[in-house]
């Protein structure tokens, strides 16, 4: 079992920047690909950025919509993976949750293949 808790969401003006985190409870929190999903209100989950285990490099992958001003990072000493988020924009106002996939390297966008979620941190960008 894996339990994650994100923290760092707040309110922003448009341009401005955060950086929300993801604690895990997991000892083999490097073997997990974790990702960051977001979900703004009457709308679906989105994929916004994930990272694959350290042994598989690491690798990252993005949605277009945050392609460039997101970064996805993780500290395995920290069981913690963190998400950069600058230029928000109004848009980008939602619940961001943090998701553990026990795929070591595949970094999937579907939120059907993360089994672990976290609780959730609301994110409000104003204009």
């Amino acid at each position: 079992q894996v339990q994650l808790v994100e923290s760092g969401g707040g309110v922003v003006q448009a341009g401005g920047s955060l950086r929300l985190s993801c604690a895990a409870s997991a000892r083999t929190f490097s073997s997990y690909t974790m990702g960051w999903f977001r979900q703004a209100p009457a709308k679906g989950r989105e994929f916004v950025a994930a990272i694959n285990s350290s042994s598989s490099g690491g690798s990252t992958r993005y949605a277009e919509s945050v392609k460039g001003r997101f970064t996805i990072s993780r500290d395995n000493a920290k069981n913690t993976v963190y998400l950069q988020s600058n230029s928000l924009k109004p848009e980008d106002t939602a619940i961001y949750y943090c998701a553990a996939s026990g795929s070591r390297n595949y970094i999937g966008t579907s939120p059907n293949i993360y089994a672990y979620w976290g609780q959730g941190t609301q994110v409000t960008v104003s204009s």
